[in-house]
């Protein structure tokens, strides 16, 4: 079954502390991966940031909500107990307990009014998709770094081609290679270059040169055959055996023969 939402997570979660023991916060997390029968996958499921899997954070959220209501606490860090309240809860056996449910308590509503998670647009989001306040927020991160990256794409694609042979010097000098700005590129720049367009050093003492062919392929585009042929002909022409592709860019590393992936 798919990873419950944080709101269906709540009901399960203060069931399994009826027993009025106290349970650490992984123990729950496991007994309810077991209650709602994840596969290893779905428990290995990470947050768009990697940092922590979904379902532990959606517990953790579910957690949250119910302490704020009163319905659990924490005698120790890491650790839950049921309070009275939510036995009182339990025993009117509801059918589900979600943010609308815990709006009849005053300290849940104080919680909503004075937390300060998300902002109030994004909490209303939360509640209409389900998702915990933490994942809205990453989830529009990546949603606004993936709009960003189509959009410098596109600009990129759109200048001059002069500005982009710089373009890709800079950007392999900001990976590492050649130093400075200064003396890592050196464009070709000839009549005669046979498609190869900069040089660039791969490490400071320049003993290794790579040939570099900038192309504005639209994004996605596939380089064909004759495009791949022409660069290796070109390599071949200045003395070298191998070359490479890197998205747009035609890359080359002339050394000791090792052909590397940039």
């Amino acid at each position: 079954m798919p990873i419950p939402d944080y709101q269906s997570i709540m009901l399960p979660l203060l069931s399994l502390l009826s027993d009025l023991k106290e349970h650490p916060f992984r123990d729950m997390v496991e007994t309810l991966s077991k209650t709602f029968q994840l596969t290893e996958e779905e428990r290995k499921e990470l947050l768009p940031s990697g940092q922590q899997a979904v379902f532990d954070n959606r517990v953790g959220w579910a957690r949250t909500y119910l302490k704020k209501a009163g319905l659990i606490d924490s005698p120790k860090r890491g650790v839950n107990k049921i309070t009275q309240r939510g036995l009182e809860v339990l025993s009117n056996k509801p059918k589900l307990i979600n943010v609308k449910f815990l709006e009849q308590f005053p300290e849940f509503i104080e919680f909503k009014t004075t937390k300060k998670e998300v902002p109030e647009f994004e909490e209303k989001v939360v509640e209409l998709n389900t998702q915990t306040p933490e994942e809205t927020l990453e989830y529009s991160y990546q949603k606004i770094r993936k709009e960003l990256a189509r959009d410098l794409v596109n600009k990129v694609v759109n200048l001059p081609p002069s500005f982009f042979e710089k373009f890709v010097v800079e950007l392999l000098v900001k990976m590492g290679y050649g130093g400075s700005i200064k003396d890592a590129g050196k464009a070709i720049g000839k009549t005669n270059d046979e498609g190869i367009d900069e040089t660039i050093k791969e490490d400071k003492l320049g003993l290794d040169i790579i040939y570099i062919q900038a192309k504005r392929w639209q994004p996605r585009s596939v380089v064909g055959r004759p495009e791949i042929q022409k660069f290796v002909g070109a390599l071949a022409g200045q003395g070298a055996k191998k070359g490479n592709i890197y998205n747009n860019i035609f890359i080359h590393k002339r050394s000791n023969g090792i052909h590397t992936k940039e």
